[in-house]
């Protein structure tokens, strides 16, 4: 029965054919993936150079049509500001001219640059298509003067003036030929806050003292009070803590707390209208003192008269000036 058992098959052979099958497979999977590497990186490729090429395309374009334009050159500036100075002043502080690609100038540069300028408050800057350039300037407001010490060409220090706005900010004195109006008698006549660190009074910096801070708003409550009438406040001495001294152009001296200033205000109005009926001048008075009011007494008539001056003059508004 020998004759019907299956030959045995030669298992070498058949353990190789699978081996090259399994070989074969690998190499065609190995393949596919290199090809598909290979699109991969090709739209990559593609992808990027596109955008390049739409960049510089886009670029060249902007350039030719935009910034380099004749038409969107500058032929205008249109100024408007609410204070004194020039308008060539102003124009120059800002760095623009005639000419210039109005597309492709930096606004948010000018109204840096002139925001930088210790007499103004604030910028708008904005561009008028075709080819103007619109600029409104709110300038600060002096409301007292500091004398400071600084070094002159000769290496001598020498007494400036600086101003203050109400928020305490240095100004700077303007040059003649930076003004379109000549300086009144009210800038030249405002009161002098005495008793500053002199190394806080740089053109620019805002001075944020408590004692500061409160001689200005004294000054603002004194002109808008009944006292205005009948005295001049001549210095403000912020040098003592907690209180203020204030020096008259008649000569009286007056101490003030630091807060409250508008009850103060009238109880300074009040005992200077009791001196009256006793023909009596304030020579000191201490309002600092919240329930008894030291006071010394001078005969009326040995006290300065008080000087005719103008009632809160407005710094009159400017009309559009184009240049």
């Amino acid at each position: 029965m020998s004759w019907f058992r299956r030959k045995p098959r030669n298992r070498r052979h058949h353990d190789r054919g699978n081996v090259l099958n399994v070989k074969l497979r690998a190499d065609q999977e190995r393949a596919g993936r290199f090809r598909v590497a290979a699109v991969l990186v090709g739209l990559v490729f593609a992808t990027v150079f596109g955008f390049y090429l739409v960049w510089n395309v886009g670029e060249w374009a902007m350039q030719r049509l935009v910034y380099e334009n004749k038409s969107f050159a500058i032929r205008e500036i249109d100024v408007q500001t609410d204070g004194v100075v020039a308008v060539d002043e102003l124009r120059r502080w800002a760095g623009v001219r005639r000419g210039q690609n109005l597309l492709a100038l930096d606004l948010a540069r000018v109204k840096r640059d002139l925001e930088m300028v210790s007499v103004i408050h604030s910028v708008a800057v904005e561009r008028v298509l075709p080819d103007t350039l619109r600029l409104r300037i709110a300038e600060r407001e002096p409301a007292a003067q500091v004398f400071v010490g600084q070094k002159g060409a000769d290496g001598q220090y020498e007494m400036t003036t600086l101003h203050l706005d109400g928020e305490g900010y240095v100004m700077g004195l303007l040059q003649p030929r930076q003004r379109a109006t000549p300086p009144t008698e009210t800038e030249d006549s405002l009161p002098l806050i005495s008793g500053i660190n002199p190394n806080l009074l740089a053109p620019g910096r805002l001075v944020n003292l408590p004692e500061v801070r409160a001689a200005l708003d004294l000054i603002a409550a004194f002109d808008r009070s009944s006292m205005a009438n009948v005295a001049d406040l001549r210095q403000v001495d912020v040098s003592s803590p907690e209180v203020l001294v204030v020096t008259t152009t008649q000569g009286s001296e007056i101490t003030f707390a630091l807060n409250d200033l508008e009850r103060q205000l009238r109880r300074w109005r009040e005992i200077y209208n009791e001196g009256q009926r006793t023909s009596k001048a304030i020579a000191t008075l201490d309002l600092a003192v919240p329930n008894y009011i030291p006071a010394h007494w001078t005969d009326a008539g040995t006290m300065p008269p008080l000087e005719p001056k103008a009632k809160n003059p407005q710094i009159k508004r400017r009309k559009n000036v184009r240049s």
